[in-house]
């Protein structure tokens, strides 16, 4: 097991994932590594569904426009209708494999369909509260069950192999990824595992902040990979705060989702006075990035710990039936939605920006790809509309089996083995702790929903530090899955200051004090490594 070959390396078990290696088994290998469990993504978490143009009034141009819009001037509009003219079919191959969307006898498609902030209609097919936990329990079986999927649980990536390492194989006109070293974690023992096409897959980067709505999986990895191994980035600097995460000691970053405030829920002060008319003419249903900053600037006017969304207008058996899943969560930490507000704040939600792809998921780097929110395609622009993330797994992926089953396969080199020949074993792992803590304390602090020159000049002060010493710790001593982690967060945290700071203006999610105004040119962030 110390040396492995494939066909196609997926790093990452997401919903983007899944749907490449179920395309691809039919004619591949396939091997999916991921840190820790099969069940343990992102994608898991996702509440509110996916958006497509199912009924008969709604279409994928008015799809289109809800994104365009959302995404303040900076989306790709050839890839969005790329996406949503493929949404419906994305849909019916979930359907196909087992997924079990929310029914309504009296709707024309048979589902229910629920609205979310910026959507102008119902488009988001759901399953319940919850639809991310069904979608990836019916695809991990699939997984699990597919003769040509191997899996590597427990399993963390280190850093792609690349031909320009073995320069005797391969020109440096050449360059291409030939697969990855990989840390088993349960033996501290890497092994090295090439393959044609090698896939990034794992999720965003949002664990660098202190506070999100995130597993703890979701430290960056594939982007950091991608960086070091010469891909360019595009737009980092656009993180999604959810406007709604549950405020409870007790909570660990627990969604409200966006469908609560779809179907009526209001924001509140604690006095019960409604503020989001205020900041928006589309109230409650504004998108999010417009509703984070209303919260966030109620918050530090009046010095509020949290606002308050409250649905209990609404009847019970219908809360209790619609949001299943955020009833159990909140009565059982003493708030009974039916009854009373949830309390709420702003976290850490989604990175829009990413390794730069095509609507292929295709990179820089021949023979690598980057899918799902690892990925910039340009679908998202300046901000996410709420339930694009799942769909655009669903599209892109498939789109990249089909290019990826069109390449011809080549003779793969012999790859060097990993080299601990001048790394000793850590003598003090609390440095990891420590700098884990600072990073995102800096960053919360520094690089939060409203962002000033000054803050993010500190911020790039900090990440400088510490990147230095981080990088001094990974040369000195054996990896462990914690050092990966952090490695990979410190220079996700670099490319989010960095494009910030590139940013003179306020657009979508980058709000800067210094810049208020929006620049009447659209322009990416575009970093590529000198």
């Amino acid at each position: 097991m110390h040396n492995q070959n494939f066909d196609t390396l997926i790093i990452g078990s997401g919903l983007a994932g899944f749907t490449l290696a179920l395309n691809l088994a039919q004619t591949q290998r396939v091997c999916i590594v991921t840190k820790q469990a099969l069940k343990d993504g992102a994608s898991g978490w996702a509440q509110g569904g996916i958006a497509a143009s199912m009924s008969g009034e709604d279409t994928p141009d008015n799809h289109v426009q809800d994104t365009l819009i959302a995404g303040a001037g900076l989306c790709d509009e050839g890839v969005v209708r790329f996406v949503a003219e493929h949404a419906r079919e994305a849909i019916y191959w979930l359907i196909d494999q087992g997924v079990e969307f929310t029914r309504d006898g009296n709707h024309e498609t048979g589902y229910h369909l629920t609205k979310e902030g910026g959507h102008s209609m119902r488009r988001i097919m759901h399953s319940g509260d919850a639809t991310g936990k069904a979608v990836q329990e019916v695809l991990i079986e699939k997984v699990r069950n597919c003769r040509n999927i191997r899996i590597l649980e427990q399993h963390i990536a280190i850093d792609l192999i690349t031909s320009d390492k073995i320069p005797e194989n391969f020109g440096q006109a050449d360059k291409r990824c030939l697969g990855a070293y990989v840390l088993n974690r349960s033996k501290g023992r890497v092994c090295t595992i090439t393959a044609q096409n090698t896939v990034l897959a794992t999720g965003g980067a949002n664990k660098v902040y202190l506070y999100t709505t995130n597993p703890d999986t979701a430290t960056g990895d594939g982007i950091a990979m991608g960086w070091r191994a010469g891909c360019r980035v595009a737009n980092m600097e656009f993180i999604q705060f959810h406007p709604t995460c549950l405020y409870h000691p007790h909570a660990k970053s627990f969604l409200i989702s966006e469908a609560v405030r779809g179907e009526g829920g209001l924001l509140k002060l604690p006095d019960g006075e409604c503020f989001m008319a205020r900041h928006d003419q589309r109230a409650e249903l504004a998108p999010r990035d417009i509703v984070a900053r209303a919260i966030d600037f109620e918050m530090k006017k009046r010095g509020l710990d949290c606002v308050y969304l409250d649905i209990s207008h609404k009847p019970a058996n219908f809360l209790q039936q619609h949001f299943p899943t955020i009833y159990a969560r909140c009565l059982k930490l003493g708030i009974d939605l039916t009854q009373e507000p949830i309390p709420v704040v702003p976290a850490a939600h989604y990175t829009c920006g990413g390794i730069l792809t095509d609507r292929s998921g295709r990179t820089d780097l021949d023979h690598l790809y980057a899918i799902g929110e690892t990925a910039h395609t340009g679908l998202h622009g300046a901000n996410r509309l709420a339930s694009n993330s799942l769909l655009e797994c669903l599209v892109v992926a498939r789109a990249a089996a089909m290019d990826i089953n069109s390449r011809s396969d080549v003779l793969l080199p012999e790859i060097p083995d990993w080299d601990e020949s001048r790394v000793t074993d850590a003598d003090e792992e609390i440095v990891i702790s420590h700098n884990w803590d600072e990073l995102r304390r800096c960053m919360w602090s520094y690089v939060g929903i409203v962002r000033t020159t000054k803050r993010l000049q500190r911020a790039q002060h900090r990440i400088d530090l510490l990147r230095e010493e981080i990088n001094e710790y990974y040369t000195h001593f054996r990896v462990t899955s914690d050092l990966l982690e952090l490695r990979n967060l410190v220079d996700t945290a670099d490319l989010i200051v960095r494009s910030a700071m590139l940013r003179h203006e306020s657009r979508g999610l980058h709000c800067s004090r210094d810049y208020p105004e929006m620049q009447l040119r659209a322009q990416d962030t575009v970093l590529q490594k000198s």
